[in-house]
């Protein structure tokens, strides 16, 4: 999945699973009981809230779990692999870092973003939908 000695091939699976992902979150709405798969067709609400986010940790063929700073800044250490979806288009996707705060099990917005070429990706774990403020 990661050779990249034919560029004329279409994009792998994890492009399209990440544009499932970025056309829900984008046009969020209930639907009916769905598989529990990345594509489900609907995003889950809480009591008060309707959730916007289906937060994703992608798996790189070589290097095992993707993980990204949390800020801009050239010496930040700190990591996470948690993202959202931000933009798919082809083979290339915009991701958002997110923060997962185990306190309160929610995950935090942040500033930092970047973009993948989906076919360096063999692997998509989704994790529960949630809302994210400020996306």
């Amino acid at each position: 999945m990661c050779d990249n000695s034919n560029t004329n091939s279409k994009c792998n699976c994890i492009a399209e699973i990440l544009k499932v992902i970025n056309i829900l979150q984008s046009e969020v709405c209930p639907g009916n009981s769905c598989l529990e798969t990345c594509t489900r067709a609907y995003f889950g609400t809480s009591s008060s809230v309707d959730f916007n986010t289906r937060p994703v940790t992608l798996y790189t063929c070589n290097n095992g779990a993707l993980a990204m700073p949390i800020s801009n800044s050239p010496t930040e250490r700190t990591t996470s692999n948690i993202f959202r979806v931000e933009k798919v288009d082809g083979c290339c996707a915009t991701l958002r870092v997110l923060v997962y705060n185990q306190e309160t099990s929610t995950y935090t917005s942040t500033n930092s973003f970047f973009t993948i070429n989906t076919d360096c990706c063999c692997a998509i774990k989704c994790l529960g939908d949630t809302y994210v403020e400020g996306v």
